[in-house]
């Protein structure tokens, strides 16, 4: 039987443990992606030097289709329409 093709997510909070605006963001984004049948992966910037270099300034960070939408703070309504739009 065939394996079923489970596609990427479409979300990825990058957050650091300890952070209340990621926890913030976490249950946003937690929302959200279930209200419109997509999943999200989370980062822990402090396991990747790369992405520490980059966001260190600004967790949480909130990627969309592999491109920048949102840091500190997620804007629930624009992530859903982010999520409505077809995949970059």
């Amino acid at each position: 039987m065939p394996s079923a093709l489970v596609s990427a997510p479409r979300v990825t909070l990058i957050s650091k443990p300890g952070c209340h605006l990621c926890q913030d963001a976490r249950e946003i984004i937690a929302r959200v992606t279930q209200e419109c049948g997509e999943s999200f992966e989370e980062l822990n910037i402090l396991e990747r030097p790369d992405l520490m270099e980059r966001y260190a300034e600004e967790i949480p960070v909130t990627l969309v289709d592999g491109r920048q939408h949102d840091f500190w703070r997620v804007n629930e309504n624009r992530l859903r329409a982010a999520l409505t739009q077809p995949k970059r």
